[in-house]
């Protein structure tokens, strides 16, 4: 098996932004990420006033255009706002409560926390005079969830699903030459899955640029069919046209390999659609000698179509595909390229340890090398949309991916879901089949399941007619979907008789779309439950339910089954089942939510990959429970395996196919150690052994991990003296980081409920009991004046603007809880007024230099408590009577610096994920403990 290395990738990576910028060059379309410097804050799910005032206005941004106000208008003061970058998920970075979602692994937001179920975005861009006459758009790859988006106090549309891609035209809304803001509310509050789903812009977002007349979002459809040693590429273009041309245009369609060396070519003549029309135009190409994208192969070419307009390229746009062939059989399973491919997959939600959703690309590329590692060559998204990246990741890394929309129905709703996510995803060549649902089991079994997956079917047919539809089905496979569908997905084969059904359904191919859903806590050998820890030798879990081992076996002894996928390869957030609070994650994977392996990963090494395996369960430190039996497994390929316990044979033993070997040992300190034999030779040597104490902090850089990477994962475990990995060891690990910075922590532990991310505290104080009063002038001078109780009232209260005095005096209050030496105190000031003097507990602030409406307060005028804030100012006058004058006085913002990242190893292990600065020229990791030696990393 080939896994693509470190410097393929760098190459492919390099190819491809070669590629974009030569088609910049030569088109008016550009595509800009824009995920660096964005405003964070939360709103409010009901109170308007926590909210920042959203949608109190007269005009509301629907019932008038431009007209968008609190976050959403373009002047809104966001200057106390966090910032940060994208992708970015509000969740994961707050703290468990026994009284959240179950589902989505107990953390603080959403539902049941109005005050963390909204997320307020803004991000100011320029854009120059020179884009006039272009369509200018926003992307977004996904915001979790029910978004409302705005350009430059515009409202653009609401997203409710938070798995779907979309884009909004902003052409006529730009300021050309100028500042805009772009203003994103995301609503949490509601759970669209039964997991950890996150929550705000978790995936990426562009600003793009094209001619008027160009290829629409998703707007290219590539097919192959071959023959002999040729392909015929079918490649099918949507074209809109948002300007007023009419007339002849020329669609140049090239086709280069990954080398980007051209293949193919060719040009053809067409006429230019009308004014806010799209078109179709279809190309036929063919490609000699093609290399055939496969799993050890995985190889891709590219599609770049060009539209000419008068001799000039106005638009280029750019698709990757592969040439391959997929073909299930009823009775042989299914086929990748003509050879026969027994399909060994996992399901997988899309959080990640220490991240939540917002994984930065690398992480992508990370957890499918962690499947391949373990033999597996096939991914069911599950349930949703995956990221793009995603599916960039097992394309060029070759793995078979079961592409799922999120729910059934044959309404709009569910429909153009489906539609997006299949004209967003076809031409990925890993795509081998789309789901259009899971587990409904309220229609499953019946005439209406049947009636939905008809309409479902046929539909996606009718957008790609080169894939099959499955649906993953548990509740009995007997009527219904089951009798329907065109590949059976079977979850679970204690649902019901699958040789029964196939016996019913002959003509019908199968796969196991969900098996095994065991239980096991990594580096956890009996079961615990007072602590919530399940026991890692494979089990039945439950009656209904399957071991990894009896799964297997199932399958690969049928034939006419193409292939199983686990629940799950890596644990998730959420469904912490068979327990409850305090576990906060599931025990199903075959690798911890960091990608640590379980020993389940080498069951399946050994019958999934094709090297030599051999891999001996438990670890050997067992103090105190000498002379006590300890069961031993070996997880091996090999012919025969003989065990040893301090250099004496405990016997040699044959391996069944698809099993493993056990044996029962009496514990002893010293060297366990297995020897596996192929063919009577001894192959390989697997040992574990008895190790000394904690002593030295171990830190290494994922071994995939390219070099021009920005973020990389970091294992971090602690050795004995000798170098030996300690597999008991549970120590807090204290980090420290230069040249970079943290983005999660993670150990694995299903239990964990330490933070993931440490963050600065940040509280936005109000200022309370807002007072004025006239003065006769602004002068600094008699501040007893300022401690008077007589002549003050509510500020702003039946303000007479056209007879105002020179100047008015105002005071109010904020409240600081825990007034800390570390506390950074800034008072952000909104204009009231003119030549406005600021006063905190009667003593004169200086505004800041770098920001004239800034002040920061320092420790020595603040105090626990109340404190009161004068401002004195000349009055702002109003140009037009229906202006909106601002009386908001501003906001007092307090952080409480973070305590230092740290994380407990959990059974020997954790993990730390940390991004290069942009002009670091390199990163230093430090972890340090009591009584352990530092460990130091530097990633170049």
């Amino acid at each position: 098996m080939k896994i693509i290395s470190p410097k393929e990738i760098l190459l492919y990576f390099t190819f491809l932004i070669s590629m974009v910028s030569f088609a910049q060059n030569k088109s008016d379309r550009e595509l800009i990420l824009i995920d660096k410097y964005w405003r964070f804050s939360f709103g409010h799910l009901y109170d308007t006033q926590k909210d920042f005032g959203h949608a109190e206005g007269y005009f509301s941004y629907l019932a008038k255009t431009g007209f968008a106000d609190g976050p959403a208008a373009p002047g809104f003061d966001d200057r106390a706002w966090r910032k940060l970058d994208l992708p970015h998920d509000w969740a994961v970075e707050q703290s468990f409560s026994e009284k959240a979602s179950f589902s989505h692994g107990f953390k603080a937001a959403g539902k049941g926390f109005p005050e963390k179920s909204i997320g307020w975005y803004r991000k100011k861009i320029a854009i120059e005079k020179s884009d006039q006459g272009k369509i200018i758009s926003l992307k977004f790859d996904g915001v979790f969830r029910n978004s409302k988006v705005f350009f430059n106090g515009h409202f653009l549309g609401t997203e409710e699903s938070g798995y779907n891609g979309f884009e909004y035209d902003v052409t006529a809304y730009v300021n050309y030459g100028g500042e805009n803001t772009i203003v994103v509310r995301a609503d949490a509050s509601m759970e669209e899955g039964w997991f950890y789903e996150g929550a705000g812009i978790y995936r990426h977002v562009y600003l793009q640029k094209t001619n008027p007349l160009y290829v629409i979002q998703n707007g290219t459809y590539v097919t192959s069919e071959i023959q002999d040693n040729n392909a015929e590429v079918t490649a099918e273009v949507t074209i809109e046209n948002k300007g007023k041309y009419k007339g002849a245009i020329e669609i140049l369609q090239t086709i280069t390999d990954a080398s980007g060396k051209q293949v193919a070519s060719i040009s053809e003549n067409a006429v230019a659609p009308d004014f806010y029309k799209t078109a179709k135009y279809t190309s036929k190409i063919k490609v000699n000698n093609p290399l055939l994208w496969d799993l050890d192969a995985p190889n891709l070419y590219r599609l770049f179509t060009q539209i000419k307009q008068e001799g000039k390229i106005i638009d280029s746009y750019e698709s990757n595909f592969g040439i391959r062939s997929i073909k299930f059989d009823p009775e042989k399973g299914f086929f990748l390229n003509g050879k026969s491919i027994k399909l060994k997959g996992t399901n997988n939600h899309q959080d990640h340890a220490g991240i939540g959703t917002a994984l930065p690309d690398e992480l992508q590329y990370y957890r499918i090398k962690k499947l391949k590692e373990m033999g597996s060559n096939a991914y069911r998204c599950s349930h949703n949309p995956p990221t793009p990246e995603l599916l960039d990741a097992c394309d060029q890394l070759g793995m078979l991916v079961i592409d799922e929309t999120r729910l059934m129905g044959i309404n709009e709703y569910h429909l153009n879901d489906l539609k997006r996510l299949i004209e967003r995803d076809r031409n990925h060549p890993s795509i081998f089949c789309w789901s259009v649902g899971n587990e409904e089991w309220n229609i499953e079994g019946g005439i209406v399941g049947e009636r939905i997956t008809n309409i479902m079917q046929g539909f996606s047919k009718s957008i790609d007619p080169t894939r099959p539809v499955t649906v993953g089905i548990s509740s009995g496979f007997k009527s219904g979907i089951s009798s329907v569908v065109e590949i059976m997905g079977y979850n679970y084969m204690g649902n019901g008789d699958i040789d029964a059904h196939r016996n019913e359904f002959k003509n019908q191919p199968g796969m196991g779309t969900e098996e095994g859903s065991t239980f096991a806590t990594r580096g956890i050998y009996f079961t615990d439950d007072s602590k919530h820890y399940q026991s890692a030798y494979d089990k039945k879990p439950r009656p209904t339910f399957y071991s990894i081992e009896e799964g297997w076996k199932f399958y690969a002894s049928r034939p006419y089954l193409a292939g199983m996928f686990i629940w799950t390869g890596f644990d998730y957030r959420g469904e912490p089942t068979p327990y409850g609070w305090p576990s906060v994650t599931s025990y199903f994977g075959m690798m911890d939510v960091c990608g640590f392996p379980k020993d389940n990963v080498f069951y399946l090494k050994s019958w999934w990959a094709n090297e030599p395996v051999l891999h001996l369960m438990p670890h050997w430190n067992w103090s105190g429970m000498e002379g006590k039996e300890i069961d031993v497994w070996v997880h091996s390929n090999c012919d025969e395996v003989e065990l040893f316990l301090n250099k004496k044979s405990l016997g040699k033993k044959k391996m069944e196919q698809y099993g493993h070997l056990e044996w029962k040992v009496k514990y002893t300190p010293g060297t366990l150690e297995a020897i596996g034999y192929k063919n009577g030779k001894k192959i390989l040597t697997e040992v574990q052994k008895t190790t000394g104490n904690p002593e030295v902090i171990k830190l290494s850089v994922d071994k995939e991990n390219p070099s021009n990477a920005i973020v990389s994962v970091i294992t971090v475990e602690v050795t004995d003296k000798k170098g030996l990995h300690v597999p008991t060891a549970n120590d807090q690990i204290t980090f420290s980081i230069s040249g970079g910075k943290i983005l999660g922590v993670g150990n694995g532990d299903p239990t964990s409920l330490e933070k993931d991310i440490f963050l600065d505290d940040t509280n936005l104080v109000p200022i309370t009991d807002f007072e004025e009063r006239k003065s006769v002038s602004v002068d600094n001078a008699n501040q007893s004046a300022l401690e008077d109780a007589n002549g003050w009232k509510p500020a702003f209260k039946d303000r007479d603007y056209k007879n105002q005095a020179s100047a008015y005096i105002y005071r109010g209050k904020f409240e600081l809880k825990n007034n800390l030496q570390s506390n950074i105190v800034d008072f952000f000031y909104k204009k009231i007024g003119v030549n406005e003097s600021v006063f905190v507990n009667g003593n004169l602030i200086n505004a800041s230099t770098d920001d004239p409406q800034k002040y920061h307060l320092d420790k020595a005028v603040l105090k626990e408590g109340t404190n009161f804030i004068t401002i004195r100012a000349s009055p702002l006058q109003k140009v037009k009577d229906w202006d909106v004058m601002n009386t908001d006085p501003g906001i007092i913002k307090v952080v409480t610096p973070s305590e230092s990242w740290k994380r407990k190893l959990f059974n020997g292990y954790a993990q730390i994920i940390v991004q290069k600065n942009e002009k670091a020229g390199e990163v230093t990791l430090s972890a340090s403990a009591k009584g352990l030696q530092t460990g130091t990393v530097v990633i170049k």
